[in-house]
């Protein structure tokens, strides 16, 4: 299982850090902001995650090797950006896509891990795979992803009600759940699949 965990933290982190930094580059963000929104991107859910479950915040620091592949990620995107920006209407949501996946299903094993209830389980799961994300889109001055009208954060609840219910329990199973996140969140963002609204209509 911790072979399994680290497999999609490294997914998680590569595909949000590479995010965070085309979301800086496409601000005009200089070099130093485009490492820091890329950093912030692929730990920032899993900061407010570890803080809400009671795991220190001192936790982050004992990621040396993530913190190398993210560097890495953010370097290739500054060295060949032409590669990415060209396709990136496309990929980005692609990326973000499976951030979301698999830091939803890392975050729910986190969880599971220190015998938190489902409903601890759920929240770790929206928090880790939509959380980096929310920090990224805030500080760029951008709408959330997590708010928008078409279904985002739903399918990182859909992931942790699954993990949390075991539902899934072998690593064959939980990458299974993970490219069934993926493709459904790619399917929401293409097809504007939304969640119902409930309007304010306020009359003077």
């Amino acid at each position: 299982m911790e072979l399994t965990w680290d497999i999609f933290t490294v997914i998680g982190t590569i595909a949000f850090a590479i995010s965070g930094a085309i979301v800086a580059m496409e601000e005009d963000y200089d070099l130093f902001g485009v490492y820091i929104l890329g950093m912030i991107t692929a730990f920032g859910g899993g900061a407010i995650r570890n803080l809400l479950i009671g795991v220190p915040v001192s936790a982050l620091w004992e990621q040396g090797a993530f913190f190398q592949i993210a560097l890495l990620s953010i370097t290739a995107v500054i060295l060949f950006p032409q590669n990415l920006l060209k396709h990136w209407p496309v990929w980005g949501n692609f990326f973000d896509a499976i951030g979301l996946s698999a830091f939803a299903v890392q975050g729910a094993l986190y969880a599971t891990g220190m015998n938190h209830p489902i409903s601890a389980v759920i929240v770790a799961a929206v928090l880790t795979g939509s959380g980096g994300g929310l920090v990224r889109d805030v500080l760029a001055g951008r709408k959330p992803a997590l708010l928008r009208e078409e279904i985002y954060g739903v399918w990182a609840v859909l992931a942790g009600a699954i993990i949390g219910l075991k539902l899934t329990t072998s690593p064959a199973e939980l990458i299974f759940l993970f490219l069934l996140i993926t493709i459904l969140r790619v399917l929401s963002y293409k097809y504007q699949w939304k969640l119902p609204k409930r309007p304010l209509h306020l009359h003077n």
